[in-house]
């Protein structure tokens, strides 16, 4: 990677660090919110791993990427500065707040909306019938204000709780472009990258 777009990554997640650690401090000590950064020092492993592949669209201009539940947008960003086209959609607006100025504060083109990263109408009909969403929460589609809709992404990324991510795999195989790559990130498991079902390797 090229030394000074290391350095600004390093930056971002430095301070998104430090955002994260005032964010529970203030807020996570009085009520529960879902926001928890995942690692990511892993994350900007995979998407540099995703860019080496050869699976990413041979196009003119930027590959698309975009985050499920961006929160204070650091992995957004990231995936600005290698060369995304980066969206992110978080539903507390307050998050999206911040992640507009950490993206003005490190020179970055990616774009947040806030709102739900369900698609208008979506309704999750598991085979066992619980089809409670956990914390993923509702609230109005984002995707208008985006101003695109799921299947313009190449590569899609979401942090599920536990439980969340045949949620992410539902969205995806109704909603997403069959080519595009869904990452998904387990606290335990680490990285999965799925492309129209199938897993792949990193």
């Amino acid at each position: 990677m090229d030394p000074a777009i290391r350095s600004r990554i390093d930056a971002v997640i430095g301070e998104g660090c430090e955002i994260f650690d005032q964010f529970d401090e203030t807020v996570r000590v009085k009520a529960f919110h879902p926001f928890v950064p995942a690692d990511y020092a892993l994350v900007l492993d995979t998407l540099l791993a995703i860019q080496n592949s050869g699976r990413l669209p041979r196009s003119q201009g930027r590959p698309s990427f975009l985050e499920l539940g961006s929160a204070t947008g650091v992995i957004t960003i990231v995936a600005d500065l290698l060369g995304f086209d980066a969206f992110g959609i978080e539903l507390d607006g307050s998050l999206v707040a911040t992640a507009r100025k950490l993206a003005e504060r490190h020179e970055s083109r990616a774009r947040f909306a806030a709102g739900s990263f369900l698609p208008a109408g979506y309704r999750w009909k598991p085979e066992s019938g619980d089809a409670r969403m956990g914390t993923i929460g509702s609230g109005p589609s984002a995707y208008m204000e985006l101003g695109r809709a799921l299947d313009d992404f190449d590569v899609v990324y979401a942090y599920p709780w536990d439980g969340e991510a045949p949620i992410m795999l539902d969205l995806m195989r109704r909603y997403g472009n069959p080519n595009a790559q869904l990452l998904l990130m387990d606290t335990v498991a680490g990285p999965r990258i799925v492309r129209n079902g199938r897993t792949l390797v990193a």
